[in-house]
């Protein structure tokens, strides 16, 4: 595992960003699994703006999420495939067909999980697949506790995670306990995967993730076992690998 240290999330996005587009200049027709949550939202800032002026284009690329929100359709301001067109697909020249969020809103959700898992394949796999970190460890909605060997599959919610989201609702109460999440099976067979991890809230659980033992109580820490992964956090999000004298790279 690489891991960068950025000054702060302006240079982490900046980081993030550059990898992500070095990948789409080296395959242009790439496959990117991306995620959601305040902490792209710099990353995905600084594509469109390479996009916009040139330098990038999506033309070619096709994308697959992480996880959607069961019960919220695609227009609810709060779903992330409208994170997604909001933050990053309606500002690129990427072609919405070619853009692929699980539907939270689907009769059958066991039967949603298992077409995303066919398209992925379909697909080819991912290429360079985007993470965040959860407080708890967790990447996508794969909660601690949860099956290592699992694809895509419905999640409960943990009591902290709905409790990490609820500032983006307008009660608690109004964020779904369930979701369409890929699993850490799908996540681990990806070619290269970026973590970005940003502020001293998540110190925590960047430091078990990279020097704690690998269990599904830390789902990131599985990260451990990929022969690819970078990790690109601010000063305060990796505030504790460097007191416990874990090299990170400026």
């Amino acid at each position: 595992m690489r891991i960068y240290e950025c000054a702060d999330a302006a240079a982490m996005s900046r980081r993030a960003a550059n990898i992500i587009s070095a990948q789409v200049i080296i395959k242009p027709n790439c496959v990117l699994g991306l995620a959601t949550g305040s902490t792209p939202i710099g990353t995905y800032q600084q594509l469109v703006e390479r996009c916009k002026n040139g330098d990038l284009s999506f033309a070619e690329v096709t994308t697959v999420n992480l996880d959607e929100y069961l019960g919220l359709a695609p227009t609810h301001e709060q779903s992330y495939r409208y994170f997604m067109n909001h933050n990053l697909f309606d500002h690129v020249d990427i072609k919405m067909e070619n853009t692929h969020v699980l539907n939270g809103m689907a009769a059958d959700p066991d039967a949603e999980c298992a077409a995303y898992n066919e398209l992925i394949h379909s697909l080819g796999g991912i290429d360079l697949q985007l993470l965040g970190m959860g407080h708890n460890g967790h990447i996508a909605f794969n909660e601690p506790g949860d099956n290592f060997g699992l694809e895509t599959h419905v999640v409960s919610l943990s009591e902290r995670t709905i409790d990490a989201n609820k500032r983006f609702f307008a009660s608690r109460d109004e964020v779904p306990r369930k979701a369409l999440s890929m699993g850490i099976k799908n996540i681990m067979s990806a070619r290269k995967i970026l973590v970005v991890v940003s502020g001293e809230e998540k110190a925590e659980a960047v430091y078990k993730s990279v020097t704690g033992p690998v269990t599904n109580e830390v789902p990131a820490s599985v990260l451990q076992l990929h022969p690819d992964v970078t990790l690109v956090g601010d000063s305060a999000a990796l505030s504790k690998l460097k007191e416990a004298g874990v090299q990170v790279c400026k």
